[in-house]
């Protein structure tokens, strides 16, 4: 892992120059640079704020890992129906007929065509009237006063500039390739235990990012159909002789194998990493030109796979889809990345703010919500050393991950947010990587209306913010948000006087809440506690009634709330008494830092 530096007056070259007869002028409130799964809601959300927004992609489809990138079996998130994430599933499940229709592979309970969620994207930025989306330009540079981003530089393909001056400006694309640009420094490659404190993390930092792929959706062309590409140069079958061996669920079934991606349509997404199609590429820090040409090498793997599974494995009618990239070869318009720059935020959120999620107040900020496992993609590098990752409960990112440690007016989403090279493993999937794209576009717009650096919104701004849009900023697995408290249970569950219980739980781990149940009343103290220090932690593991509640809320600095002698000795369940904290406590007004402390 190195941590790169970059000089500011890097970034006032770059903005150099840009007096060309063919460059276009723009102004926003809020940039989002890449309309990736993040910069697509961040987008979305900002508009719906009611900021002038404008998105620029370099493809013709927006959703990132969704759409362009092909990755359309979404993993994780199955049971936090949050914010744009939900939203967009109601769309698919319209578009399809339900959630069966969905369910047509085994990786995942959300498989769809990439061409459907882009139209489905497509079709929610057009309905937000301040938001535009511009195609057909790359980033090329960053323009700064001091430490204060005011907007980017983008080209098309024919040299085209323009030049797009904003409030503020989110950095979301694939790679975080505005944060060298924007002198805002950085991370990548494996840390090192000594740097992030987290017991698995290696000795020695390293520079490996994981493994890539370039997806193939393959379209099944009917009986009699013979759709075999072209043998491609260098193709040895044993290359790929492992790859339906599955033996870990005891079976060797090239069928199995396909039907882990089999989408809706007749379509199998090609994204497997089990002697398939990763491949280890160092392009992170590539130019734009230098690192298309190193990709290549990932497109021809992966059409070398498609031709092993049509020529060997017998899959003559499954063709490359005609209907989804207007690619030379048919494949993604840009390969899935697993990981690249890692920003330096105000906040870097760790394995250990998962696994043990109160030992620092960091779950106080949570913005956006996941359940997936730590999952990384290293098979092609032999010489890495494995890591045996441990069963995590589900968890919040901090709003403080999104926000970089020095630069100003400047937002990170998608996976160049401050996270340890471990925890990306978990907040790198589509669905959190969406509702992280939400919470940087909600930040963004509160941002640009108060003509303030984003450090300077207060954190329960955002929350309040992100709840009204029906998004989980704690991950409460059995409150969902028709819940008629669902607000109220997320407050009171991020300031943790009621604590969680995470749950690893196979590949969609839990954290519950259990509204029903009744609590002792040495837990309620444990979690009083920290928010009023003056009350003591007791053993006692009787159940809390309404009346000793109302004695500790009071001793807390809450108003005593009014209890009615027939309920005086009766035990409160955590939902009662939630809704009791909040109407006479009310601690989530109290506010807290980036870092989670009360203020």
């Amino acid at each position: 892992m190195k941590k790169i530096l970059i000089p500011a007056l890097l970034c006032l070259t770059l903005a150099a120059g840009c007096t060309c007869e063919n460059t276009i002028r723009r102004r926003a409130d809020v940039l989002v640079i890449g309309g990736t799964t993040s910069g697509t809601t961040a987008a979305i959300a900002a508009a719906r704020q009611g900021v002038q927004t404008l998105v620029v992609e370099e493809t013709p489809m927006l959703g990132g890992m969704l759409t362009a990138q092909g990755v359309c079996a979404t993993d994780g998130n199955f049971n936090l129906p949050s914010g744009l994430w939900n939203e967009f599933r109601d769309h698919l499940r319209k578009r399809y007929g339900g959630i069966g229709a969905l369910w047509t592979g085994w990786v995942s309970t959300t498989l769809f065509e990439p061409h459907v969620a882009d139209s489905i994207f497509h079709a929610m930025a057009a309905a937000e009237p301040t938001l535009e989306v511009v195609h057909g330009y790359r980033l090329t540079g960053i323009l700064r006063r001091g430490k204060r981003v005011t907007g980017a530089e983008f080209t098309d393909a024919r040299g085209g500039r323009m030049l797009v001056r904003a409030r503020i400006t989110v950095d979301a694309t694939d790679l975080g390739d505005a944060l060298p640009l924007s002198g805002t420094s950085y991370r990548l490659g494996m840390d090192a235990r000594a740097d992030t404190g987290e017991e698995l993390a290696l000795a020695e930092a390293n520079d490996a990012v994981q493994d890539l792929t370039v997806v193939a959706i393959l379209k099944d062309y009917g009986p009699g159909a013979d759709r075999t590409i072209e043998r491609p140069a260098g193709y040895d079958p044993a290359e790929f002789a492992g790859c339906y061996d599955l033996s870990s669920e005891g079976v060797r079934s090239a069928d199995r194998m396909l039907e882990y991606g089999r989408m809706p349509g007749g379509k199998y997404m090609i994204n497997w990493p089990k002697e398939g199609n990763d491949i280890n590429l160092d392009v992170v820090e590539l130019p734009h030109a230098e690192r298309t040409a190193a990709l290549e090498a990932a497109r021809q793997k992966t059409l070398r796979f498609v031709y092993h599974i049509q020529h060997e494995l017998g899959y003559r009618r499954l063709g490359i889809a005609d209907d989804e990239f207007d690619t030379p070869d048919g494949l993604a318009y840009l390969p899935y990345h697993r990981e690249g720059r890692r920003m330096d935020g105000v906040v870097r959120m760790t394995l250990d703010d998962v696994t043990d999620r109160y030992a620092r107040p960091l779950y106080r900020t949570g913005i956006s919500v996941g359940d997936y496992p730590v999952d990384h993609h290293r098979n092609c590098r032999t010489d890495l050393p494995k890591i045996l990752f441990p069963p995590v409960p589900s968890f919040s990112v901090p709003l403080g991950a999104l926000i970089p440690d020095r630069t100003e007016n400047f937002i990170v989403s998608d996976k160049a947010i401050s996270v340890s090279n471990l925890v990306n493993g978990s907040t790198r999937l589509q669905p959190v990587v969406m509702l992280t794209g939400q919470a940087a576009g909600t930040l963004a717009a509160l941002a640009a209306e108060r003509r303030c650096p984003p450090r300077e919104v207060p954190v329960r701004e955002v929350q309040e913010a992100l709840l009204a849009q029906k998004a989980y900023i704690a991950p409460l697995y059995d409150v969902k948000p028709d819940d008629p408290d669902f607000a109220t249970l997320q407050r009171i569950a991020t300031t943790g006087i009621l604590r969680m219980t995470g749950e690893p739980f196979h590949w969609a781990n839990r954290s519950w809440f259990y509204p029903e149940r009744t609590i002792p009343v040495g837990e309620f103290t444990r979690g009083l506690h920290d928010f009023a220090p003056r009350i003591p932690v007791r053993t006692d593991t009787t159940a809390l009634t309404a009346a000793r509640a109302a004695k500790l809320i009071a001793e807390a600095g809450g108003k005593a709330p009014r209890i009615r002698p027939a309920d005086a000795d009766r035990p409160l369940t955590r939902r009662k008494l939630a809704l009791l904290l909040e109407e006479c406590l009310d601690p989530f007004a109290r506010p807290v830092d980036l870092h989670g402390e009360y203020r």
